[in-house]
């Protein structure tokens, strides 16, 4: 672990977290940046679990809004990565023991878990309920553990900012 946090405490010293700590304008801007790209992750991810519980755009193909909202999800959600993992460089040590951003991390490693087994299990099946209401249990599982994921980031994001010591 020490030689963990001696690469942290190194990184959180490199120009580029000066620069997240000592410009003006970097560290809201990059944290702006980044609660709304996490925004549109769980909005366009939602849309899609929404369908998929019955609750909303039932007249619509599950496979439509996917396509649709898939490329949104994945451009938000790169936004949302390089922009976290900057506001991280800027206080690595501090991060890394923070319990809200331990929650965070590993909900959105559930939330990938979780996709990953709708993906290859559930979803490969789709065109046969495709158009169906209701989907299957496994779908709405994953919709919903999805769901719970998400919120549960963005909370715990919320509480990181509450919980770090300011700069």
């Amino acid at each position: 672990m020490q030689p963990l946090m001696d690469w942290l405490k190194t990184l959180s010293h490199s120009g580029l977290a000066q620069w997240v700590q000592a410009d003006t304008y970097a560290f809201p801007g990059l944290e702006a940046t980044h609660v709304i790209s996490v925004m549109l992750v769980f909005g366009s991810i939602a849309m899609l679990d929404l369908r998929l519980l019955g609750f909303s755009s039932k007249g619509y193909a599950a496979t439509k809004i996917n396509d649709e909202v898939l490329p949104w999800t994945w451009a938000a959600f790169a936004v949302a990565a390089v922009t976290g993992t900057l506001l991280f460089v800027g206080q690595a040590p501090s991060y890394v023991a923070n319990r809200e951003f331990q929650i965070k991390m590993g909900l959105i490693v559930l939330a990938g878990v979780n996709l990953g087994v709708f993906h290859f299990l559930t979803w490969k099946d789709v065109q046969q309920w495709n158009n169906a209401a209701p989907t299957p249990r496994a779908a709405r599982i994953a919709a919903t553990i999805s769901l719970c994921c998400w919120m549960g980031v963005v909370i715990a994001g919320r509480w990181v900012g509450w919980t770090l010591v300011s700069h």
